[in-house]
């Protein structure tokens, strides 16, 4: 078991929108630090999202959000001169931040049409679980079933043995 962090910063509550998870996002669009242009692309691929699917885009990207969400993953794992593929549970941050990553990744992927238009299509799309973000979790997800063979290699904290 890994040990707490103790002083992680979080990000406050977005201005807009009152949303740890949209202010933490905004973060991940950022780019060489202009955080005002990364707000405004979020803001506009929420307004398209508004438009398209006639509902809460708040609601709309944190359904997003947890449908991209991994719940297993596979680790390397070196046991006796092997390596293995060893399936463990995501911790939720690094869920958050594979999401986030994932999200990312495919809407700069696509191209011909600006960003807050991509990001906004993507987003419906993961709402929807349809996509290419959404097939990356499925294949991670195959990735630890396949292996599921090596689940007791999970990685297990040694015991220090005591000197009497």
């Amino acid at each position: 078991m890994r040990r707490p962090v103790k002083n992680r910063n979080k990000p406050g509550k977005d201005y807009k929108y009152g949303s740890e998870l949209v202010a933490q996002f905004t973060n991940y669009l950022m780019l060489d630090g202009k955080k005002t242009v990364a707000a405004k692309i979020l803001d506009d691929a929420f307004a398209i999202v508004q438009e398209k699917t006639k509902d809460d885009p708040l609601a709309t990207f944190a359904t997003a959000i947890d449908n991209l969400s991994p719940q297993m993953e596979v680790r390397s794992r070196r046991v006796g001169g092997a390596n293995y593929q060893v399936p463990v549970e995501v911790r939720p941050e690094r869920r958050r931040s594979l999401a986030f990553r994932w999200l990312l990744e495919v809407a700069r992927k696509r191209k011909g049409s600006e960003m807050s238009k991509r990001l906004a299509d993507e987003i419906v799309a993961a709402a929807n679980k349809e996509g290419d973000a959404v097939k990356k979790k499925e294949t991670m997800h195959a990735m630890a079933d396949a292996n599921k063979a090596f689940a007791h290699f999970a990685f297990t904290r040694k015991k220090k043995k005591k000197l009497v």
